[in-house]
């Protein structure tokens, strides 16, 4: 029986090795690769082509959202679960824009994951149960986040500028130049209303962009 070929990404080594220890008890799993960065994953997943990629969502460098943009935007058949601490609808849903198959918490139940990665092997995407209500309520409730309507780029920027990194790092980070940064930012004050960075920062929080401590 052929092993699904699973690449881990997280800064954690603690979290990628107790990843990979678990899922090697599996006799259809097998972890080929594990690395620390966004980069890293694109660069791997490029080389490898994994059956599964597992990614975190914040890693340094271009980050687990920015890379899973990447990797999908090239590989349109990429399986990519998106592995995070943010129990929050905003970045599930932008997770999922940006081409990840799944979204699960941390935060869960370990077997869960496994369930994940056979569920979007066969094609079928993943969320984990709470996620899966928390969307729904939130539809429901008609209480609009409009980070929401931010494309994958635009949120990256959006969320790096928030945690405090200037234009000219914030390029850096993304392979951009500066000047598109700064237009990226004038498009996200028309869009989400703010005029200065500290509306900028309390919407952020207010969304679950980034957190408050």
């Amino acid at each position: 029986m052929s092993k699904i070929r699973i690449l881990l990404a997280d800064d954690h080594e603690v979290v990628r090795s107790g990843l990979a220890s678990m899922l090697g008890e599996y006799e259809d799993m097998q972890v080929i690769h594990e690395v620390a960065s966004g980069e890293q994953a694109y660069q791997q997943y490029s080389e490898m082509e994994p059956d599964v990629l597992v990614i975190d969502m914040t890693m340094p460098g271009i980050g687990g959202l920015e890379a899973v943009r990447r990797i999908c935007g090239r590989y349109g058949d990429a399986r990519v679960i998106m592995f995070s601490m943010h129990e929050n609808v905003t970045l599930a849903m932008q997770a999922m824009s940006a081409g990840a198959m799944g979204y699960l918490s941390k935060s869960g139940d370990s077997r869960e994951i496994v369930l994940a990665i056979r569920q979007v092997l066969s094609g079928k995407s993943y969320l984990s149960a709470d996620m899966a209500q928390k969307i729904a309520l939130q539809s429901v409730s008609g209480n609009e986040d409009p980070t929401q309507r931010l494309t994958a780029r635009e949120f990256e920027v959006f969320r790096l500028l928030a945690e405090g990194l200037s234009l000219s790092n914030v390029a850096k980070q993304l392979n951009l130049e500066s000047k598109t940064v700064a237009n990226y930012q004038t498009i996200l004050k028309n869009k989400l209303g703010f005029s200065t960075s500290a509306e900028m920062v309390r919407l952020a929080i207010k969304y679950g962009v980034i957190s408050s401590h």
